[in-house]
Order: C-alpha cells, then sequence, then structure tokens
C-alpha cells in the first residue's frame, strides 16, 4: 500500500478498496480501522469502512472529425448500449464547446430541440437519445459547455480560491474540465441507485475547432491522469462516395486522425460513417494511414433505423475490443437486452400497415426541432404494429394569409392534414404560424380526428374553444395579445420577464388526475397522478376554467395546488388531449401519443358494420330531440371507441 497524492489515506491498489466514511451504493463490510497519514505515523478512527469489489472508472470519449452532426451522439448512446447489455452500469456526458450557459435560449433551428430533464435541466438533444437508448435519467450537470466552465472558474477567481495566481487556459480551464468529469461521472443514473462503471463522454462539433481546443487539451492530460486501461477514445469520421466515381475516399479520415494525433489524442477505435459497407481495401488502408490494426476500423453504414446502430457494432467484435482494451471482466456475449434489441428492429423492418401523423409546427423545415416527438411516435406506430408516415406541416401555410400569397403551398398543406390519421400540435414560441395550429386544431375537433397538443399545443386548443364554441371571439394567449379581452392563457406568476434564461417553469412535476373517467388517466394504467417534465412560461388562466366545464371540455389533469391546469379531454371525441407537459422520454411518451395511433387505428378498422350497435328500437328511443339517426350512431361509435382503448 502507499500514499496518494491528494489525501491523507492510504489506497489500494488491488481490485479491492477501501473508503473512510461516507457512503457506497456497492453492498460492503463496515468496521473499526486504524489507518495511516502520509507521515506513517498510526491513527485510530471509528469510522465505516466499505469495502467493494470496484474496477476503476472507465471512460471512452468519442471524437468527430470530416463534418459535424456526423452522428457521435447516435454512436454514443449505441456504444453505451451494448455495455450496459454485458450487464454493467453507464452513464453519459454531452460536451459543447459553445459559450452560452446552456441549450434553454437557442432557437430549434441551431441545434434542434432543447431536451428536458427531470432537474429543469435545458440540454442539448443527444441527452434525450442517451436517456432513450440506456433507460436512465440524467441531470443538467451531465451536459457541459464552456459557459459552464468559464462560469465556474471565474466565480472561483472572484472568491480567491486560486491565491492571486494567474488564471489560464491551462491548467485552470482544463483542470475544471477533467474535476467536472470526473465529478459526475460517478453520480448514479439507474433507478437502483448504484453509481455507473463507465462513463461515455461525446465531444461536441469537430476536432480542429478553435472553440474545442481547451477540451482537447483537457483529456490529453486526461488520459495519462486516469491510466491507459481506463481511457479509450472512439473518433468518428466520414468516408464519403462521390456519386462521378462512386469510389470510397479515406482522405477525410486521414487527415482527421492527423489532427487528432497532433493535438495530442490517439484513437483506439475508427468508425466510419458511410453509405454503402466499407471495402476490405479501403479499411486496411484507414488501417495503415491512421495507425490501428485493421480490427479498430469499425463501419457504421447507413441502415433503416437508428436502433440497428448497436447491432452493427457488436456484430464487428467491438464489445470484445473494449474488454480487452480496458479490462472488463465481463462475459463478451450479448445479452437479453441486446436480444430485445435485435427484435424490435427486426418486427420495425417488416410493418406493413401503414398511419400517418400530420405534425402542425413552426419549424417542421428542420426536423430535429422535434426529435423527441418524433422518437416517440415512432415507438407508438411500432407498438401498435404500425408503419409510421410522418407529414410535416408549416402552421403558416394552414393562415389565410398564405391562400392569398402563395395558393399551391396552402392547399397542399390543407390536403396533407386532410388526408391524416391523427393530428399532433407540439411546443412552441412566438406568435407566428399560431393563427395555423388554431384553424388544424379547430378541424381536427369537428372532424373528430384524434388530436393531441402538446405545451403550446394544449394552450391553442384552449383558445381554439373558446372562440369557436363559447363565442368570445378575442379570446387569445397573453403572450400574443397582452390587450386581449378573454386572456384564456396567462404568463405565471414567477415569470421573470426580464431575463430570458433558465426563468421558465422546469423539470419534473407532479399531476393529479381530478377525473376517474380521464382517457391519459386509463392510458397510464388507472394512477391518480403522473409525474412529467415541463418547460414553459405561460398557462391556462384558472380562473376561466368553469365556462370551459360545462360545455365538456374538461381539465381533468391539475397540478398538486389544484392552480395549474396539466391536461385537457373534450367529451364525444374519439380522442382529443392536451398535455402542458413536454415528455420524459420514449418509454413514457408511449402512454400520451400511443393513443393518437391507437385509435386512429380503432376508428379505421372499426366501421359502422363492424361496430356491435344497439337495435335499431333502442336508437330511435334514445335518439334526442333535434338529433339524426346519423348524429345518433356517431356519437355512439364514439363512446364506444373511447371504452375501449387500449389500457397500459
Amino acid at each position: 500500500m502507499g500514499p496518494t497524492a491528494k489525501n491523507d489515506f492510504w489506497w489500494s491498489n488491488s481490485a479491492t478498496r477501501w473508503l473512510l466514511g461516507g457512503s457506497a451504493r456497492n453492498h460492503l463490510e463496515c468496521t473499526d480501522t486504524v489507518y495511516r497519514d502520509s507521515s506513517n505515523s498510526p491513527k485510530t478512527a471509528v469510522a465505516h469502512l466499505f469495502l467493494f469489489s470496484s474496477v476503476a472508472m472507465k471512460y471512452i470519449l468519442v471524437t468527430g472529425g470530416v463534418i459535424s452532426g456526423i452522428g457521435k451522439g447516435i454512436i454514443a448512446s449505441s456504444v453505451g448500449t451494448i455495455l450496459k447489455s454485458c450487464g454493467l452500469h453507464v452513464t453519459a456526458i454531452k460536451i459543447d464547446p459553445y459559450i452560452n450557459i446552456d441549450a434553454g435560449t437557442f432557437s430549434p433551428y441551431e441545434h434542434g430541440e432543447v431536451f428536458v430533464l427531470d432537474d429543469g435541466g435545458e440540454v442539448d438533444l443527444d441527452l434525450g437519445n442517451y436517456e432513450r437508448f440506456l433507460d436512465i435519467r440524467l441531470t443538467k450537470d451531465n451536459n457541459l459547455t464552456t459557459g459552464k466552465i468559464y462560469q465556474s472558474v471565474i466565480n472561483k477567481e472572484r472568491r480567491g480560491d486560486y491565491l492571486g495566481k494567474t488564471v489560464q487556459v491551462v491548467p485552470h480551464i482544463t483542470d475544471a474540465i477533467q474535476e467536472w468529469v470526473m465529478r459526475q461521472a460517478i453520480v448514479p443514473v439507474d433507478d437502483d441507485g448504484v453509481e455507473p462503471q463507465i462513463c461515455v463522454i461525446e465531444l461536441g462539433g469537430t476536432v480542429g475547432d478553435i472553440e474545442s481546443m481547451p477540451f482537447i487539451e483537457a483529456f490529453r492530460q486526461f488520459q495519462f491522469k486516469v491510466k491507459r486501461e481506463n481511457f479509450c477514445n472512439i473518433h468518428v469520421s466520414l468516408v464519403p462516395q462521390p456519386s462521378a466515381t462512386g469510389e470510397q475516399k479515406t482522405k477525410p479520415t486521414q487527415n482527421s486522425i492527423r489532427e487528432l494525433r497532433g493535438l495530442g489524442l490517439s484513437p483506439d477505435l475508427i468508425m466510419c460513417r458511410c453509405s454503402s459497407p466499407l471495402q476490405n481495401s479501403v479499411k486496411e488502408k484507414i488501417s495503415m494511414f491512421c495507425h490501428v490494426e485493421p480490427e479498430q476500423v469499425i463501419c457504421v453504414v447507413d441502415v433503416t433505423s437508428i436502433y440497428r446502430v448497436p447491432l452493427l457494432l457488436q456484430d464487428q467484435g467491438v464489445m470484445g475490443y473494449f474488454c480487452k482494451r480496458l479490462e472488463l471482466p465481463v462475459e463478451t456475449r450479448p445479452r437479453k437486452m441486446l436480444t430485445k434489441w435485435k427484435e424490435m428492429s427486426d418486427r420495425s423492418d417488416r410493418l406493413l400497415e401503414q398511419c400517418s401523423i400530420a405534425l402542425v409546427g413552426k419549424y417542421t423545415k428542420f426536423t430535429d426541432s422535434y426529435a423527441s416527438v418524433i422518437k416517440a411516435l415512432e415507438h407508438s406506430a411500432l407498438a401498435i404494429s404500425h408503419k409510421l408516415e410522418i407529414k410535416y406541416i408549416d402552421s403558416a401555410d394552414l393562415e389565410p394569409n398564405t391562400l392569398q400569397e402563395e395558393p399551391v403551398k396552402y392547399h397542399e398543406a390543407w390536403q396533407k392534414l386532410c388526408s391524416s390519421d391523427g393530428i399532433l400540435v407540439p411546443g412552441g414560441f412566438g406568435v407566428r404560424g399560431t393563427e395555423g395550429k388554431i384553424h388544424a386544431i379547430n378541424w381536427a375537433r369537428k372532424q373528430k380526428k384524434p388530436f393531441l397538443g402538446v405545451c403550446l399545443g394544449m394552450q391553442l386548443a384552449v383558445c381554439e374553444f373558446a372562440r369557436n364554441v363559447l363565442e368570445w371571439e378575442d379570446a387569445n394567449s397573453t403572450e400574443f395579445d397582452p390587450e386581449t379581452k378573454y386572456p384564456v392563457v396567462i404568463d405565471m406568476p414567477e415569470h421573470n420577464p426580464g431575463q430570458m434564461g433558465g426563468t421558465m417553469r422546469l423539470g419534473k412535476r407532479r399531476t393529479i388526475f381530478k377525473s376517474t373517467n380521464s382517457i391519459l388517466r386509463r392510458l397510464y394504467g388507472d394512477v391518480d397522478h403522473v409525474d412529467e417534465r415541463h418547460r414553459h412560461r405561460f398557462e391556462v388562466n384558472p380562473e376561466m376554467k368553469e365556462p370551459f366545464e360545462a360545455k365538456g371540455f374538461h381539465f381533468v389533469g391539475q397540478d398538486v395546488e389544484g392552480e395549474r391546469m396539466e391536461v385537457i379531454e373534450l367529451d364525444d371525441h374519439p380522442y382529443f388531449i392536451g398535455v402542458q407537459a413536454t415528455y420524459r422520454r420514449a418509454a413514457v411518451c408511449l402512454h400520451g401519443i400511443h393513443t393518437v395511433i391507437a385509435v386512429e387505428a380503432a376508428v379505421r378498422t372499426q366501421t359502422l358494420q363492424s361496430l356491435k350497435f344497439p337495435p335499431s328500437h333502442k336508437i330511435k328511443s334514445e335518439i334526442e330531440t333535434g338529433e339524426s339517426e346519423d348524429e345518433h350512431l356517431l356519437k355512439w361509435s364514439v363512446m364506444n371507441i373511447r371504452n375501449n382503448l387500449p389500457v397500459h
């Protein structure tokens, strides 16, 4: 045993470690002990010592070259998946080199959607991939930005923590990066509370970018600090195949690797993104010029679904390489988890029956703006064995102004909407396109099309109902019309209009179901409450809810205090639901969006002939005054479908 440089305790270098004090999550033995300080003088302490079987934390760094958006996030998630399939506890960290503190103030056109975490963190969408692939719960500190690092270092400097030293990028910024990674890597992310054994770190951007230089330098130092057997670098590169020649080109990858090696990092695995399988001669060429063995060159070809990527990596022996390179004491054969992934991927390729969902939003030109919603729709369609077709509709194209200016675009948008089996209106900010969304909601309500409104989508459903059913023509959100006579949506008291970043109602909040007849309650398994993630500044005006309830527009979910309206449902409609929450992760999204598709399938498959209608004499006796027989049958079929929704 020998002393450490950072404290006065002696540590064992074997596979077991003695820890003085604290709490360990892996099982161990408690006892009184005698320990020694660095002067080798014995000291008696009554302390809890935990002896636990441990392997030092393993770090896998994923970098990228040639172009951004090459798929580092999916590859990092897939690497974590195959490691977790072998029984290891895996966490993930995303590093974004921009100076923003977080992603909360980004336009969706900049980096895609802003993903919201349980603790209210507004983070990069890649953390959504990590949570979906690995079934973990991350925190805001799992997303590290240049802004966060510089803010923490400057705060320390102001407190005098650096004792008058000149604060520099090296060593102060690079040390702060390493400390952040090591601190966050041991935070439990699984439901069982066990500390992770492996941390997958994705470094955003491309190698050579000036803003990522401090991070590259930090990991150059880090690889020696944690020792070679505990650090591995995966470099993701592009192998283009120009249509003019059809030849796979390796020069971009060679240049990218040369740049990376010049900065002090040597890749252990080179993952080559390509449109067709990598030829053996190309793999050998990359191996020769990039100083790696041929088996360290991995082909990541375009596949039908991103959920095939873990299987692709597993088939090329990636897990076996990790076991040797990182000295992992696990079996390399795939476990039950990966087998289920294969079954899911195979099933998704065999789907025949199709359903279409119209996604009516402001940012439809960039699909990453709605990444979580799209993934949830895909999972929902798979759950009911349907192939999903998403029809992206720019909400502004549904507005009357477009009819005057661009009639072709207007009619195409309405044709897409009317031919869809269900309608989804997601969240957003700003007035542009809101009237088009209200028109789509109005059509869904009148035509009894399955509808789901999320966040702003729910608020606009309230506005639409107020205008067209309650006949409050001026009804609106104060976000769009502060002087409206009927402010059915208002800003929240805690909203700070003077500062945009981090001032919304963020994170996991509890919703209490107020009705036992709620469709959404049944889909959640007939529970009393659910905990979902939120991200909004405005809310439904609680003082104006009574007229809505009287007309069959029910606020079936509310917050714990009963002051905030969380879930809406409409009577006499197969599925008309709005939720104020965003989605925690794909497994929970199924409860919300799955029903849109499930009801759509029910509406299409249960024709009037197949429904079990009551005898004609009973129909006539139940028809209300002024109601036709066809209208009564439609009302009856709606009730039939509502009562036979699937329960999860």
